[in-house]
């Protein structure tokens, strides 16, 4: 959750210093958003081509590129693993 609040906070920063220089933000966040999702999206393309190139079916293809976890990341209130709690985190 603190990611979250980190990253609303840094756009909230970044949206007072556009509104003290006088300038208007290069796009509108719908469109903003819906290229950043464009791009998170595109990034697994290729994994998931190469496991689908390998033979495996399209869900157990997105299953081994991890494809969810890097689009969504940790979603809040989500189990963690053991593994999970032992990785340090960034």
């Amino acid at each position: 959750m603190k990611l979250y609040l980190a990253s609303l906070a840094a756009g909230v920063l970044v949206g007072i210093v556009y509104s003290l220089m006088n300038v208007r933000s290069p796009a509108p966040p719908v469109v903003a958003l819906i290229g950043l999702l464009g791009i998170l999206i595109g990034e697994q393309i290729v994994p998931v081509a190469r496991h689908l190139w390998k033979g495996d079916g399209l869900k157990a293809a997105i299953g081994l590129a991890d494809c969810s976890n890097h689009v969504l990341g940790r979603l809040p209130g989500r189990t963690t693993d053991a593994a999970d709690d032992a990785a340090p985190r960034s």
